[in-house]
This record gives C-alpha cells, sequence and structure tokens, in this order.
C-alpha cells in the first residue's frame, strides 16, 4: 500500500484523496484553514451536462449517477438581444437548449425585458450541495484511515526516490505526490523539481444583490446573456449576478474588482426591468486553465510519482465524480472506465512537446 499526499484541499484534491484512500494511505494538506477555501468555496454550484469542451462533457455525462444526492432543481434559460442571432444560436445548439417563446421565457424569469428577443431553455441544469460534497469525500478519506490537514501551506518540496514535504512544522513523506493545488499548480510543480505546464488562473466575480421588485426568485432558472457576457442565479431569497469575466491574476486570494462588477452589471441591466439600487456583497474566485483549457489528469511525464490533477477552470464540481475516479485508475493501475479518447485528451502528455515555461 502506497503512501500518497495530495496537496489542496478544494474539491478536487479532495475527491481524489477519497478515490485514492480505498486503496492507500492518504494525507490531504490545505494551506487555509478549511477545505474548499478558494475557488471551490466560491464556485456558481452549477452542474450541466452540456457545458463546456467534449472531454469536461464526456466526464460530466460519467459523474451524473455520482451527483444525483447533491442536486436540486434549477433550469438553465440563455436570452438574447436584438442583433445577437447568430450568437444566440450557436449557443443554444452547444447548450442543446430549445428555443421558447419570450412569454415562457417571463414565465422562469418575469423581469425580463422588451430587449430581449429570443430565449432558449432547459430543465436539465442543476444546484450542486458543494459543502456537502466535499465533506463527504473527507470523511471518505478519514474513514479510509487518511488525513486530512488544514492551516499551513507547503514551503518545501524534495524528491529523492521519496517525496518529502514540509508545511508548517511538520515533515511528511510519501510515494506519491498529487499536485491538485489549484491556481497554485504551477509554483507547486516549480517547488517539487517538475516542469510547470503554463496553467493560468482567471478571475471571476460576483455580486450578491436583494431580490428584484421583491420577486421570490427561489424557482428562478440561472440565466445566461449571449456568449456568457453575464449571468444571473437565485441564491438563498437573493440574486447572484456575475459579469462572467475571465481576467488573468497571479494565485491569491482573489476579491471582486468594482469597475469590472459594475460592467457586469450593466450587461444584466440591459435585459431586466429592475435596476440594480444596491449590491450586499460581493467576492471572487480564480477559475484555473491549462493553455487548451481542458483538465490535466495523470502522471508527469517526466516523474511518474508526481500526478496531476489541475487545470478544472469552472468544471470542477461538475467533473469531479468521474475525474476522480479516473485519476485514482490510472495512480493505482486499475482500468479506467472513461473512454480512451477522453483519457488522452487529460493526459499530462499532451504537453511533453509544448517549451516549457
Amino acid at each position: 500500500m502506497s503512501d500518497i499526499i495530495v496537496i489542496g484541499g478544494g474539491i478536487a484534491g479532495v475527491s481524489a484523496a477519497a478515490r485514492l484512500s480505498a486503496d492507500a494511505n492518504v494525507t490531504v494538506i490545505e494551506g487555509e484553514s478549511a477545505l474548499g477555501y478558494h475557488a471551490s468555496g466560491r464556485s456558481a454550484a452549477l452542474f450541466e451536462e452540456n457545458y463546456g469542451l467534449p472531454s469536461v462533457i464526456a466526464l460530466s455525462r460519467a459523474s451524473a449517477e455520482f451527483h444525483r444526492p447533491y442536486l436540486s432543481p434549477l433550469g438553465f434559460l440563455l436570452v438574447g438581444l436584438a442583433g445577437e442571432d447568430d450568437a444566440f444560436e450557436a449557443d443554444a445548439k452547444t447548450m442543446k437548449c430549445p428555443e421558447i417563446s419570450l412569454a415562457q421565457a417571463r414565465s422562469h424569469v418575469p423581469i425580463l425585458n422588451d430587449t430581449v428577443t429570443r430565449a432558449a431553455y432547459h430543465p436539465e441544469a442543476y444546484n450542486v450541495d458543494t459543502d456537502r460534497m466535499i465533506q463527504d469525500f473527507a470523511k471518505t478519506v478519514r474513514a479510509n484511515g487518511g488525513q486530512v490537514l488544514t492551516g499551513n501551506p507547503v514551503t518545501a518540496i524534495t524528491f529523492d526516490k521519496t517525496w518529502k514535504v514540509r508545511f508548517g512544522t511538520e515533515t511528511l513523506f510519501a510515494d506519491i505526490l498529487v499536485n491538485a493545488a489549484g491556481a497554485w499548480a504551477d509554483q507547486i510543480a516549480v517547488m517539487a523539481g517538475v516542469h510547470p505546464i503554463g496553467i493560468t488562473p482567471l478571475r471571476r466575480s460576483m455580486a450578491r444583490i436583494p431580490a428584484p421588485g421583491g420577486h421570490d426568485v427561489s424557482h428562478w432558472p440561472i440565466f445566461f446573456g449571449v456568449g456568457e457576457a453575464w449571468y444571473a442565479r437565485p441564491d438563498a431569497g437573493a440574486l447572484l449576478v456575475s459579469p462572467a469575466e475571465e481576467d488573468l491574476v497571479e494565485p491569491h486570494d482573489a476579491w471582486a474588482d468594482d469597475m469590472v462588477l459594475a460592467e457586469g452589471l450593466d450587461r444584466y441591466e440591459q435585459h431586466v426591468t429592475e435596476p440594480v439600487t444596491r449590491m450586499t456583497s460581493s467576492w471572487a474566485g480564480l477559475r484555473s486553465f491549462a493553455p487548451d483549457r481542458t483538465l490535466i489528469l495523470g502522471h508527469d511525464t517526466r516523474n511518474k510519482q508526481f500526478i496531476w490533477c489541475a487545470g478544472q477552470g469552472g468544471y470542477g464540481f461538475q467533473t469531479a465524480p468521474a475525474a476522480s475516479r479516473l485519476l485514482a485508475d490510472l495512480v493505482l493501475g486499475h482500468t479506467p472506465d472513461i473512454d480512451g479518447e477522453t483519457r488522452r485528451s487529460v493526459s499530462p502528455a499532451r504537453f511533453h512537446e509544448r517549451p516549457q515555461c
């Protein structure tokens, strides 16, 4: 039985640790005081099988059955303005979202204004109970004899046939190191003496506003502008509105940019009858992507004892059940259920010929 250290306590790291812990001694290290502190704790928490690139869709569909206990109905509504017809139709086709009448659209979101000329809807989008999912995976790690350690960042990593990881005042040793550090994944790789892949953290901001016009928003779907220029979704009696920006930043504890939020709220207001008069709170998270915007799962090509579990972008929760199973199968030498094309598309080997930073 191998000793495995997983660096990163978001959904990617905790789910991978849970899968691995059935056949290995696993320790999760999270530098923050709680699991899911950064991207996972600031996720829009959406499960929609048709959202993302082909590899994401394959992993999402393979995750669907596992997700069921964590899901509640939400629905997905796409809205477009005059002059956006081509982009609207492309988005609706990609999302497999049938067009509906404007009257039907307003039955879902009654504040849509008269500038909205097109709408498409499908019901198969769901809220995800993200905290419960993270905690259930962590419980599995502990139940299998593993550890979940929080509150101290990793400060040093060395390798000499086995890994030596320093965090806080403690030192751990392991045969295998899993890099699930999200926005910090390239930094962890460099610390471990592994070539970085070129993972880019992109900031996405969110504003919470009171329920528009005093409406009961609890049964509203998530609704998007064309090209995902903004989106809004109900949350605990309020509405969350995001500019859906992707601003390149350094890894850090992200916060919302006021100007970006203002621009995003303006795009949202162009579609609705109720102006935004105040925000009750705002925040931001980092969505981290590989250069080809596809997940990175598996052995590093130069050091097979270093495992990549990174580049989830905005699809961490959506893909976690199947992605973590695939990663565990690859590490433990089991035959994966995921098809070969998807395995190849997420393998770190695809960057083998890419110039390194």
